[in-house]
C-alpha cells in the first residue's frame, strides 16, 4: 500500500508560477514511479511528467516541456512538481499517482496504482 498527499495548488495569474508537492509513504517506495497528471475542465485525466524510481528517468507532456520541472527528495518521499509559466489551459485537478514497476515512459493513466486526492490549479487574471 501506497498514501499520497498533494499539497501546493491555488490560483495564480498567467505567467506565475507554483510547485506542489506530493507526499508519499507506505512500504517499497522504490518499487514505484512517480507520476503527476492532471484532469481540465471537461477533459479526461493526462498526464503531465513522471520520475521514475530507480534512476530518476522523467518524462514530460509536450504541453509543460520546458515549464514545469519534476525532482524528489533523496528519501524519495516527496516529489515535486514546478510549473513556471503557467498558463490558463494549465488549469485543473492535479494528482500524484505511483506505479509500479517503476518506469515512467508510455504510462497511461489507468495503469497508475495509488492516488492521491487532488489539489486544485487555477490559472486565472
Amino acid at each position: 500500500q501506497v498514501q499520497l498527499v498533494e499539497s501546493g495548488g491555488g490560483l495564480v495569474q498567467p505567467g506565475g508560477s507554483l510547485r506542489l508537492s506530493c507526499a508519499a509513504s507506505g512500504s517499497h517506495l522504490d518499487y514505484y514511479a512517480i507520476g503527476w497528471l492532471r484532469r481540465a475542465p471537461g477533459k479526461d485525466r493526462e498526464g503531465v511528467a513522471c520520475i521514475s524510481s530507480s534512476d530518476g528517468a522523467i518524462y514530460f507532456a509536450d504541453s509543460v516541456k520546458g515549464r514545469f520541472t519534476i525532482s524528489r527528495d533523496n528519501a524519495k518521499t516527496t516529489v515535486y512538481l514546478q510549473m513556471n509559466n503557467l498558463k490558463p489551459e494549465d488549469t485543473g485537478v492535479y494528482y500524484c499517482a505511483a506505479v509500479s514497476p517503476g518506469l515512467c515512459e508510455g504510462r497511461a493513466a489507468y495503469e497508475y496504482d495509488y492516488w492521491g486526492q487532488g489539489t486544485q490549479v487555477t490559472v486565472s487574471s
